[in-house]
This record gives structure tokens, C-alpha cells and sequence, in this order.
């Protein structure tokens, strides 16, 4: 996906007029109609601030690396994870597995 759908997809899952982004992002309205429909591709700056308003990482803008849009909060802590222990990390990922491996079988039976 391309940047521009990328940014008209997250602007309609926020329910953000082009103009909310605007002001949420300090980059025109008109600019970020010409991104949208592909007339023209952000600058490093003007992708930094869409992404700060979205609060996704410039990566997932692009369209490069994960599939997913995480919270600057989600980033800043799988970052923390990775300067700990071997050992503390291990931990970490069985109680992260359990509760995943838990919580999608609650959905099975649900289902």
C-alpha cells in the first residue's frame, strides 16, 4: 500500500476530516489532498509529522516492515524490552505468549 492510502486509511479509521489533520499535523489541507491521491510524496518532515498525528512510526506511513499500527507508547515499550536480560526477556515473552494463547482460545469458545 502506498503512502497516500496509507494516510487516507488512517485518517477514516480516526474519523479525521482532512482539515482535523491538518491541524493536527501542522501540514496544509491541500497537501495532504495531493498525498492521498497521489499527486505528491510527503518529505521526510512532512511524513515525521503525520505519523506523530497518527502516532504510527514513519516505517509503517511508508508501507515498510510491520503489517500493524502501533502507538508510540507500544514502540517506545517493545524498545525497552529489547535492552533487557536474555533472561528477563524470556520471562516476559512466556507471560506475553500465555496471555495471547489465553485470550484467543476465550475467543474460540465464545465463538
Amino acid at each position: 500500500m502506498n503512502t497516500g492510502k496509507i494516510i487516507a486509511e488512517l485518517r477514516s479509521q480516526k474519523d479525521w476530516s482532512q482539515s482535523d489533520l491538518a491541524t493536527k499535523s501542522g501540514i496544509s489541507r491541500v497537501m495532504i489532498g495531493k498525498y492521498e491521491r497521489d499527486e505528491a510524496v510527503p518529505s521526510i518532515e512532512a511524513a515525521m509529522k503525520i505519523a506523530q498525528a497518527f502516532q504510527v512510526s514513519l516505517d509503517y506511513l511508508a508501507g515498510e516492515g510491520v503489517n500493524a499500527s502501533f502507538d508510540k507508547k507500544t514502540v517506545e515499550r517493545m524498545q525497552e524490552i529489547e535492552s533487557l536480560s536474555p533472561a528477563i526477556k524470556e520471562k516476559l515473552f512466556f507471560f506475553i505468549d500465555t496471555v495471547l494463547r489465553d485470550t484467543k482460545a476465550q475467543k474460540a469458545y465464545a465463538s
